[in-house]
């Protein structure tokens, strides 16, 4: 853990807002429950952050709140992307005057976690991202780097052993290395867990249009074999 936290104390990263940032490292605790819900508390179980699902008809949309249930931004999933898009809006609304970053995966198809993240007032290339996420999600242990250097802002471990984890939740640690905005990292957390939340949800449903498919063809198949049994039958009678 030590090595984590030795990150170079030049970098500044204040996305969401300057009081999420501290001058030096500390852990915080991510509650993940089986309805989307995260709780984001201190070593001392201090209540820090709250991430919620809000979704809408048309769009997977998590809210990011502070311990008071205040809303400090959006996360909002594009549609009809290639690469499973996500804008974050400051506060409560979706303007796009007050979008603060977007995601992307890195590749349409890939097996271990990586997401790329763009900041809306980006100076450099829009191709070249200034924030990564990567490793293994299911493993919990992914990293969060500046750009696609090595250069970790934040780090993210399994509790070991699984003490007071309640059944169906999920429960983590992540490293914020000094003058990092943390609330910015909570809140790329929470879109690779919806990521992977709706994938497995797309799977799912996929599976069940495809066995609906086959119960349909098979009922179609008894009705052709049984009408066909029956014609032979009145030809053979006459």
């Amino acid at each position: 853990m030590d090595k984590q936290r030795n990150a170079p104390k030049c970098i500044q990263v204040s996305v969401i807002g300057s009081h999420f940032v501290a001058a030096y490292p500390f852990d915080i605790i991510v509650y993940i429950n089986s309805g989307g819900n995260l709780m984001i508390t201190d070593i001392n179980n201090k209540l820090l952050l709250k991430v919620k699902p809000c979704n809408t008809t048309f769009h997977n949309q998590r809210v990011l709140l502070d311990a008071d249930d205040r809303p400090i931004g959006v996360l909002r999933e594009k549609n009809m992307t290639e690469h499973a898009r996500w804008n974050v809006f400051r506060g409560n609304t979706k303007a796009n005057s007050e979008l603060l970053f977007t995601t992307k995966t890195t590749h349409m198809i890939q097996q271990k976690t990586s997401v790329d993240v763009f900041l809306a007032n980006k100076k450099g290339s829009k191709n070249d991202c200034d924030f990564k996420v990567k490793g293994s999600w299911s493993q919990r242990n992914c990293t969060i780097c500046m750009g696609d250097s090595s250069t970790t802002i934040a780090q993210m471990q399994r509790v070991q052993p699984f003490e007071n984890v309640k059944f169906g939740e999920d429960k983590f640690v992540v490293t914020i290395h000094p003058n990092v905005d943390y609330a910015f990292v909570v809140a790329l957390i929470a879109i690779v867990d919806a990521m992977k939340s709706c994938g497995i949800k797309e799977k799912a449903a996929i599976q069940a249009i495809k066995n609906g498919g086959e119960v349909i063809g098979g009922v179609l198949a008894n009705v052709i074999v049984t009408a066909a049994t029956t014609v032979i039958s009145s030809l053979h009678d006459d």
